[in-house]
């Protein structure tokens, strides 16, 4: 019988979520990085794929009904989270029908804001999500998909 023990990353997904110039953040309600700003996301459930994930995490988080459009990239740096390691596929997704609705945080969210794309700098994010919104920009402008060892230039 093999009784080795394996510590394998967990997956996790993250969704942005954009209207007109500004990106859907929600405030952490506990740790790690409890009060913080993160783009919404959560881990991925057994028998689950990552897509059913994003779009539950979604709803739970924010009560929004999305579609996933584009993958922005995976993001798997082992020091990216400080519980283990965690590896996170990211998604750019759009609200589906009433782009007027307005999200009521949920779950893991404490409190829900949109922020202006151009603001990202201003803020402290949890875990890697400044990184990751800040590829989010240059992927609105060239595209391509991003990772957490990538070279931005």
């Amino acid at each position: 019988m093999d009784t080795k023990v394996y510590k394998n990353p967990t997956p996790t997904t993250d969704v942005i979520i954009t209207r007109e110039e500004e990106i859907l953040v929600v405030k952490r309600k506990r740790n790690p990085f409890k009060d913080e700003l993160a783009i919404p996301g959560g881990f991925v459930n057994e028998n689950e794929t990552v897509e059913q994930a994003a779009v539950r995490e979604i709803m739970e988080e924010t009560a929004l009904p999305i579609r996933l459009r584009e993958i922005l990239g995976v993001y798997s740096d082992p020091k990216r989270d400080p519980r283990k390691h965690i590896i996170t596929t990211v998604f750019i997704g759009e609200i589906i029908g009433n782009k007027k609705i307005e999200p009521v945080a949920g779950d893991d969210a404490s409190a829900i804001k949109w922020i202006s794309i151009g603001s990202i700098s201003d803020f402290k994010f949890a875990f890697d999500h400044k990184r990751i919104l800040n590829d989010f920009v240059r992927w609105k402008h060239m595209r391509g998909t991003y990772w957490s060892t990538k070279d931005p230039a």
